[in-house]
């Protein structure tokens, strides 16, 4: 039995080596770690060979395994995938479940094959997303239910009472990668969209706009905010300041923010944000 993780990354302001969590624990007990730069590296693949695994457990890895280290493990190699496969299929899932305003998403324990992420499937569990969730807390709540369910799926499926589901034909979609551009506010469309853009992409990128200043504008960093109906503008202008939150217009509806950061400041309500800096009805947030 071992770990496989990837390598130390520099982290913080010193930017330190710093192991990841899950080789700390792994070393708390008393579990072997391999950190390979790149999972093709042939010689990492001769040390999984040799280590002779009966099956390999994956969770957000980060990595596509080639097909020399699928056909190691008797049993194959298993995937702990945060979507209700097919749909979402990719590096993304739970940032695209809610960009795309899915009323529920779930996790998926598959056989893993070349594809990306297209293996059969040994089960599934399902959740509704809520309002209040963000990817924050969804993610948090995908990776409880992922690991419950493992711990179910993994033991039926090794003594062979649980057999691969081919995954349906129809229904399936693609979970890019998230840039840092996706963060950027386009006041032009929907409240609705911003708003599930703000709950998508928190911590990283986050979404932001820009905030008119001299002598350059500063950008302005959304972390919390309501859809607010039945509001008319043109989409970026700030129409209402109050100690609630900064309500400014989109292409559909307006968008109530609640929590925000100016560049090079903290985090903070929109009642302190307007107590300690000016901002005016009729400023234009952009582009």
């Amino acid at each position: 039995m071992g770990v496989v993780t990837q390598p130390d990354r520099p982290q913080g302001r010193q930017l330190k080596l710093r192991p990841s969590p899950v080789k700390e624990l792994a070393r708390q007990v008393g579990l072997p770690v391999w950190q390979p730069e790149k999972c093709r590296d042939p010689a990492f693949i001769d040390t999984v060979r040799c280590a002779r695994p009966d099956v390999i457990v994956v969770a957000a890895y980060g990595q596509i395994l080639p097909r020399a280290l699928l056909e190691i493990p008797t049993y194959g190699c298993v995937n702990v995938h945060a979507s209700l496969l097919p749909r979402h299929r990719g590096a993304a899932p739970i940032q695209w479940a809610l960009l795309e305003g899915d009323q529920k998403t779930g996790v998926t324990i598959m056989l893993m094959d070349v594809g990306l992420d297209t293996g059969p499937i040994l089960g599934q569990r399902e959740t509704p997303i809520f309002e209040s969730d963000d990817a924050i807390t969804l993610h948090d709540r995908l990776a409880a239910m992922g690991a419950s369910l493992l711990v179910e799926t993994l033991p039926e499926y090794v003594a062979g009472r649980i057999k691969p589901k081919p995954q349906p034909a129809e229904g399936a979609t693609h979970a890019r990668k998230i840039t840092k551009e996706d963060g950027h506010i386009q006041w032009q469309q929907p409240a609705v969209s911003i708003w599930r853009r703000i709950r998508a992409l928190v911590p990283w990128p986050g979404t932001y706009t820009y905030l008119p200043a001299t002598p350059k504008q500063l950008l302005l960093k959304v972390w919390r905010a309501n859809v607010a109906p039945e509001v008319c503008g043109v989409p970026g202008t700030v129409l209402v300041i109050g100690r609630d939150g900064i309500l400014v217009a989109c292409g559909e509806d307006g968008i109530c923010i609640t929590e925000l950061q100016i560049e090079g400041g903290r985090r903070m309500s929109a009642a302190e944000f307007i107590a300690g800096r000016r901002l005016c009805p009729g400023q234009v947030l952009g582009p």
